[in-house]
């Protein structure tokens, strides 16, 4: 049985296109056949931090048009043997794609694949409707300052209106609360929100928190999810949130500072 999730947040720049390529490749690297879809249609960016932009020949919407196929647009990492990239279109706009077309292609994915990861674009509009609406479970990403928790919020109330399963009467998109960009010393001193704060404000779940790091620059200007660096803090951090996602522990040995206070209980 496949699983379909929504990395989202309503502001630009706090880390989706990250978390999608570090996330999709920790699942993989667990050996789970995981595809990572770019839905940022017009910005296309996924492709540049998973390393394979040339390797880019078919995209999604062509996919959706029936100008190439998936196995056409599909592309292998050639990392980690279960990972794949669906790359978006830099052409098109982002009305190129609709219900009909993601349903299609969703559908076509769960066959081959067990988790299917949707890299919504930043924004309310239809882009990231179209990323949020076949989802199962989202990863709602922000960071400790206010205008992102408050965009948060507002995704957070799309996605238990505006999905599939909301108008199916099904059972709600299970939301997972990611903070990335977090810096203790900041929080310490007030200058920025504290995970406390924003659980608070949110009232979701917290699955992990990504401490802010150069190594996360580095690995996206590198073309390499910053989850295959094993010398970052970062990367370790969402090793630990996909461990999370999968039900797993997280044994204490494997958490520093702040984290632990976090995630050190049961």
């Amino acid at each position: 049985m496949s699983t379909v999730i929504v990395v989202t947040s309503g502001k630009g720049g706090v880390g989706k296109t990250t978390t999608s390529a570090a996330f999709a490749t920790g699942l993989a690297l667990r050996g789970h056949q995981t595809v990572v879809i770019d839905f940022d249609v017009g910005l296309r960016n996924l492709d540049l931090i998973m390393g394979c932009e040339r390797r880019v020949v078919y995209d999604f919407v062509n996919v959706i048009n029936g100008e190439g196929t998936l196995n056409q647009a599909i592309i292998k990492d050639k990392r980690v043997d279960s990972l794949f990239i669906l790359p978006a279109s830099q052409t098109r706009d982002k009305e190129a794609l609709t219900l009909k077309g993601v349903y299609r292609v969703i559908e076509a994915l769960k066959k081959r694949f067990e988790y299917i990861v949707c890299d919504s674009p930043a924004g309310i509009e239809h882009g990231a409707i179209m990323a949020m609406y076949f989802a199962d479970e989202a990863l709602i990403v922000t960071n400790p300052e206010v205008s992102s928790v408050r965009d948060s919020d507002r995704i957070i109330g799309l996605l238990s209106s505006k999905t599939h399963r909301a108008a199916q009467n099904l059972d709600p998109v299970k939301e997972h609360l990611l903070i990335t960009r977090y810096a203790q010393k900041r929080v310490t001193k007030g200058d920025m929100l504290s995970a406390q704060d924003i659980q608070d404000i949110l009232a979701i779940p917290l699955l992990g928190i990504i401490p802010e790091s150069k190594s996360v620059l580095q690995a996206s200007n590198s073309g390499v999810p910053v989850t295959l660096d094993k010398a970052s803090d970062a990367g370790q951090a969402y090793l630990e949130v996909v461990a999370r996602f999968l039900g797993e522990e997280v044994s204490n040995s494997q958490k520093k500072g702040f984290l632990s206070h976090w995630f050190g209980k049961k």
